[in-house]
């Protein structure tokens, strides 16, 4: 819990340098592997310094069969790629695969450029770097998080991205789930490990640690990969097994649908509106259910007030209305 709280303290002040750990990329990236084959794969909030999502990339070049890999750097002119990160220029490498037949992604075989501004994923010289891509992979900045994926949709961009679980329910961010044109990735919460922060972040708490590369870790059971890659998961059908009576399933006062306080307790029979608990999210089959909205805007929508679904008086937790295509 304090790690959570550490993480939402660092969106709030802005402060995102939290890195993705090598071993969160690979155990997610290997569902997506057949979607690179000939692709341009761009990171563009990544220091390539550190990022494990350059390292992912470059050593899994080949075999991935890209076409190139485009990492942007915000403020760094060292040519030196594992230099201090304290200067004030933007740098992007260009990496086009294996030259020497080494199976490494050596410094020479690496095109180091300057940028000129700051490197920020907003800046035009960026922008043009996002149009040359096919798919993006990163971490984005989580105080930029709606900004940034904005700019993939707008763009018409394929991407694997991390955010936080609470980004579920933002507006802009909903609409996109509910519309199918994002959706959850593999690996979420306690199957994400953690991230890498630098040494002026305070270690707290029971998931904060030192990894055995001496890097300082703190984990979070909020964290959740944000996709529009398709995947098996995402068609694996849920299996229901209650059936619907009135008096385990009470209906909200602000709204007509029934509540469904746990995901695997969706009666197989009934035919209505639900309200189900935002981990849905993580079983969600659009081929099996469809999304009508959350509950805020629907109360809003139908009350004009903005409210949380009630039971008997009482606002209860963040539900998502779904309905069973089957029936």
């Amino acid at each position: 819990m304090a790690t959570n709280k550490t993480l939402q303290q660092a969106r709030k002040a802005k402060s995102d340098e939290f890195y993705t750990r090598l071993a969160d990329v690979e155990k997610e990236l290997k569902h997506y592997r057949h979607h690179f084959e000939g692709k341009v794969v761009l990171c563009n909030c990544d220091d390539p310094r550190i990022s494990n999502f350059f390292h992912y990339f470059s050593y899994n070049f080949e075999k991935l069969g890209l076409k190139k890999l485009i990492t942007t750097c915000y403020k760094s002119q060292d040519m030196e790629l594992f230099s201090r990160h304290d200067n004030e220029a933007a740098i992007y490498l260009e990496y086009e695969g294996d030259k020497n037949q080494n199976k490494v992604p050596d410094l020479e075989e690496i095109g180091i450029k300057t940028l000129n501004g700051d490197g920020d994923f907003r800046s035009v010289e960026c922008v043009e770097l996002l149009k040359e891509a096919d798919i993006v992979v990163t971490n984005p900045p989580f105080s930029l998080f709606r900004e940034y994926v904005a700019q993939l949709v707008e763009h018409d961009k394929k991407f694997l991205v991390v955010g936080t679980w609470n980004a579920i329910a933002y507006k802009d961010i909903f609409s996109l789930l509910k519309d199918d044109k994002l959706w959850i990735g593999i690996n979420s919460n306690r199957n994400f490990s953690g991230f890498i922060v630098p040494d002026h972040y305070p270690l707290h708490g029971t998931e904060a640690r030192m990894d055995e590369h001496g890097n300082r870790v703190v984990s979070s059971n909020n964290t959740c990969w944000f996709t529009n890659l398709d995947n098996s998961k995402r068609h694996e059908v849920l299996p229901l097994y209650k059936t619907y009576d009135p008096a385990s399933y009470p209906k909200y006062d602000n709204f007509d649908a029934i509540e469904v306080s746990k995901t695997n307790e969706i009666p197989t029979d009934y035919e209505g509106l639900m309200g189900v608990p935002i981990t849905f999210m993580n079983k969600y089959n659009p081929d099996q259910f469809s999304i009508l909205g959350i509950d805020r805007v629907l109360v809003e929508e139908q009350t004009g007030r903005v409210s949380r679904f009630r039971i008997n008086g009482k606002e209860i937790y963040a539900r998502i209305v779904i309905k069973n295509k089957a029936l």
